[in-house]
């Protein structure tokens, strides 16, 4: 008889890297909700504007990355609700988890790094400050 043991990650554990590198949606997705808590329509409005149009989501789209998003523990639905009269109650809010930040920086440091990578090899040029 075999026996299969089942282990969870728990946010200590997951190096963060393995996830790395993140398709562009999820980082857009990851960013809009470190700013603040959203709901779905939110989200898609604020993604297409965000994004020069390059993420013009339907809700089919959206939800499904939501839950996969939900699924890796980088965000959760928010059970903290505008006052009813500005809100839909048949709205879900979502807000990004410490994990989730976690990874959003991590890949926001990879991004940098391979921008600073190319100012160097001067495919890009060094911004001066001031």
């Amino acid at each position: 008889m075999d026996i299969v043991v089942t282990m969870t990650r728990s946010e200590h554990d997951f190096d963060t890297r393995s996830a790395l590198p993140l398709r562009p949606l999820l980082f857009e997705i990851l960013l809009l909700l470190h700013q603040q808590e959203r709901h779905g329509y939110a989200l898609m409005r604020d993604l297409a504007e965000s994004s020069d149009g390059r993420f013009s989501l339907g809700p089919g789209t959206l939800y499904r990355t939501l839950k996969d998003l939900r699924d890796r523990g980088w965000i959760e639905q928010s059970e903290a609700r505008p006052a009813p009269e500005l809100d839909d109650e048949r709205r879900r809010y979502y807000r990004l988890t410490e994990l989730g930040r976690q990874v959003a920086s991590a890949e926001a440091a990879r991004l940098e790094s391979l921008v600073r990578e190319a100012r160097t090899g001067k495919l890009l040029p060094w911004r001066k400050s001031g």
